[in-house]
Formats: C-alpha cells, sequence, structure tokens
C-alpha cells in the first residue's frame, strides 16, 4: 500500500505547491502550517524573520474555500495559488508593520498594501511575514536595530549579504518559496550570491 502524500517545504517551488494542493489533495492550510512549523525551528537560528503575518492563516483558509473552484492555474489570479512568500520589510503591508528593520519604526502601520504586495496576494500567494534587512537599506551585512544580525543559513559565521540578506537567507533556509527584495546598489546580487549550499542548519 502505498504511503500517504506528505508535503515537504525544503526546496519546494512553485510547481510542486500546486502539483501537492491540486493532485495530491493538500490544502493551503496545511502547506502553510508546514511553513510555520519550519520557520518557528530554523529562524531562531538564522534571525531572517522580522514578524510573521497574524493573518496567514485565515487567508488560506479563504483560499482552500475556493478550491472547488479551480480548474487550472492561469497567469491571472491564481498563477501563485496557495504559494508561501515573505517579504522584504521595506514593502508597506496593512496587516503588518513596516518597520525598514529601524527600532524607531517598530509601530509604523501603513494603511494599504504596497501594489506589488497587492498583486502578490491577487495571484494567490500567502504572505507569511516580513524579512530582516540591512537597516533601512543602507548596508549589505543585513543587521538591524529592530532585530540584530541575520545569519547565513549555509554557514552561521558568514553574512548573508545585504541588504535583502533576509530575504536571501528565508529562501535559502526553505522559509518560503520566494521572498522580495529590493536593489539600489548590491542588495539582490550580494544575498543571491551570498547564501550557497555548503549546509551546517538542520533540515
Amino acid at each position: 500500500m502505498q504511503s500517504p502524500y506528505t508535503f515537504d517545504p525544503v526546496e519546494a517551488t512553485i510547481e510542486t505547491i500546486h502539483d501537492a494542493i491540486f493532485k495530491h489533495g493538500v490544502t493551503c492550510q496545511q502547506i502553510v502550517r508546514a511553513y510555520l512549523a519550519r520557520i518557528h525551528t530554523i529562524n531562531p537560528k538564522i534571525n531572517a524573520l522580522i514578524c510573521l503575518n497574524p493573518t496567514a492563516l485565515e487567508e488560506a483558509a479563504a483560499l482552500d474555500g475556493t478550491l472547488p473552484a479551480q480548474q487550472e492555474i492561469g497567469p491571472h489570479f491564481n498563477a501563485l495559488f496557495g504559494v508561501p512568500v515573505i517579504l522584504k520589510d521595506n514593502f508597506n503591508t496593512s496587516s503588518m508593520k513596516t518597520t525598514g528593520g529601524c527600532l524607531a519604526l517598530k509601530d509604523l502601520q501603513a494603511k494599504a498594501d504596497a501594489p506589488v504586495v497587492s498583486a502578490l496576494k491577487s495571484a494567490g500567494a500567502i504572505v507569511l511575514g516580513k524579512a530582516n534587512l540591512h537597516e533601512m537599506a543602507l548596508e549589505g551585512l543585513s543587521v538591524s536595530s529592530l532585530v540584530g544580525q541575520t545569519l547565513n543559513p549555509y554557514d552561521l559565521s558568514r553574512t548573508p549579504g545585504g541588504s535583502s540578506g533576509g530575504s536571501g537567507a528565508a529562501v535559502a533556509a526553505s522559509l518560503c518559496v520566494f521572498a522580495t527584495g529590493t536593489d539600489t546598489v548590491n542588495s539582490l546580487r550580494s544575498p543571491a550570491s551570498a547564501n550557497r549550499f555548503d549546509s551546517n542548519i538542520s533540515n
């Protein structure tokens, strides 16, 4: 007898998320819970996230309620259906603070989602939380006054790069499928090159 399908968030992709949902009957809530469990295990070691989205499971439940109407994955509202993402904490969100990693801005609450956040949600993505960054995205080490230093998940003695290092570390550690970043000089390329596989972190 074949073993029941078990969703594994490690190295999951958009395709494998959709395969789990549409071919194996995994719910969006189950996927979100799998990522949250991994976050609670891994994030204390690497400090990649500033906060979690308090409505993530509610958003997943709402998507689960539309499953009978989902016929195929298309280029519009359902292209990212059920896909967990992390946002660098300089993207405005209505459900979480937007701090830029700055302690002085810890209570800054935007009234509306940034356009890119709205677009991700419209495509079906589920925002799991906000990633640490180098404070105000000004340098390349991903250390902030709000939560401190983010560590490279593949070598805890190394930088994850910056300023989008929290996003890079979150993806490398499979805390989400993908994450947003911003770049003025080297803020995307640095984390992409720094978070390379040479793992000393437990899966």
